[in-house]
């Protein structure tokens, strides 16, 4: 549902081609102890290989405060990973007839801005330009409480109208509520049954559904934040809000046989797959495209509460990759790269979580204002006492950690800075790829 990461640049999974039938599943199993030992990492992990489960991987726990462990059945909130699945269902509503991606959002909401040129095309790829409600100053104050669909609805209304249809691309969760509330008007059905009807049952997926508050004796897991050392655990959407945008409860297990199964010719024609995938400003419907190498990948992430998931499907020897994840001070796309390095037999290293301390007069010459010819931002260093403070164009300033001379990290967006103070430039490292920032 949110955007929950500071990320300074869009990246993908840079892997390598090379399938290991068995791959060194000790090694990765260490991997997630490291992290577990040094706190970094609540979660699960899956990775499947032709619809079969080759490997699961849980730590942490799912709920702190009674010392509950999770295990391979433990459910997870998937945030926007909801919105492959209703793309799933909207396309099925098109080739039952009841629906086509010409359609216009008028013949179901028309009080909604440009509602006569907005189609369903439209609200699947994120070209409607309707106002992502998630991103209201105000939307915090009431994301825990029970909203009606008229209540929501006025608040789409009131948010207007952020570009003319079809101009460009923008993330908005608005789109798929809309989306879920048009498939419950032409099936007339609640979107918890249409979920369990035409994906969950077809696929005997044992632990996916429309979620509801979290109960730990169903095998759910809360969600935390990191604070002063200590897991805190976070208060939770009311799924009355997040729809299929956002409302999907589910398993990395479970993730990997439904992307198997849509990848695969299971849930969709291959014509309607094809148009899912096709890209317009970065965005398919309910779909990302995942570099690999010279091939091309296709997954989702997610983000709800302190929740974060992601998937990702190769065609290559047919691979998904799938994270949950109920509390992180590490970065997700790190550990996705890591199980598609460990399933495709390249080499990948441990993280290390060594710092030194610095003092506030050593930060000085890492000061000001760095540019970059490679990519359109800039990136504003200041100090808060002994700590470096990066701000990157148009996002929100974030600490960063010494990890050794020159060098700083931010985890959570897997972002090294090295910085040449003699030169003034500063090398920024992150999703295997690298840029170099020149001091104005």
């Amino acid at each position: 549902m949110k955007n929950f990461l500071f990320t300074l640049l869009a990246t993908g999974f840079l892997i390598q081609t090379g399938f290991a039938q068995n791959f060194d599943k000790a090694k990765l199993d260490e991997y997630f102890n490291v992290l577990e030992t040094n706190n970094k990492f609540m979660g699960s992990a899956a990775i499947s290989q032709n619809g079969k489960i080759i490997y699961t991987k849980q730590i942490g726990f799912s709920d702190i405060e009674n010392k509950v462990k999770p295990n391979d059945n433990t459910k997870y909130r998937i945030g926007s990973i909801s919105k492959t699945f209703t793309t799933v269902l909207v396309f099925k509503a098109i080739e039952a007839n009841k629906l086509k991606l010409t359609d216009k959002l008028n013949q179901y909401f028309p009080e909604v801005p440009n509602a006569n040129e907005i189609t369903i095309s439209n609200l699947l790829n994120h070209r409607s330009g309707i106002h992502n409600f998630t991103d209201d100053v105000e939307y915090s104050k009431w994301d825990t409480k029970k909203t009606s669909e008229k209540e929501l609805l006025a608040t789409i209304i009131k948010g207007g109208s952020d570009f003319k249809p079809d101009a460009k691309a923008s993330y908005s969760n608005s789109n798929y509520v809309l989306l879920t509330w048009i498939l419950q008007k032409i099936y007339k059905k609640d979107y918890a049954l249409l979920l369990n009807e035409q994906i969950v049952q077809p696929l005997h997926l044992k632990n996916t559904y429309f979620g509801k508050p979290t109960n730990i004796k169903d095998n759910e897991s809360f969600s935390y934040s990191l604070q002063n050392g200590n897991w805190v655990k976070h208060t939770e959407t009311d799924m009355s809000i997040p729809l299929g945008a956002g409302a999907i409860v589910s398993t990395p297990s479970d993730l990997t046989l439904f992307s198997e199964a849509l990848f695969n010719g299971k849930l969709v024609s291959d014509q309607n797959l094809e148009l899912i995938k096709i890209l317009k400003d970065g965005f398919g419907m309910g779909l990302f495209q995942v570099p690999f190498n010279e091939k091309k990948g296709y997954g989702h992430t997610g983000g709800i509460d302190d929740f974060t998931s992601a998937f990702a499907h190769f065609d290559e020897q047919n691979v998904t990759i799938a994270l949950t994840s109920n509390g992180s001070v590490f970065n997700n796309n790190n550990i996705s790269i890591t199980l598609a390095s460990a399933v495709y037999n390249q080499p990948y290293e441990m993280p290390s979580f060594k710092t030194i301390s610095v003092t506030t007069e050593e930060l000085d010459k890492y000061l000001g204002v760095y540019a970059s010819k490679d990519i359109p931002i800039k990136i504003t260093f200041t100090k808060n006492n002994n700590t470096l403070i990066a701000q990157a164009t148009g996002q929100p300033s974030t600490e960063l950690v010494a990890t050794d001379k020159d060098k700083f990290s931010f985890e959570l967006a897997g972002a090294i800075m090295e910085f040449n103070p003699a030169e003034k430039i500063m090398n920024l490292k992150q999703g295997g790829q690298q840029f170099v920032f020149t001091k104005e």
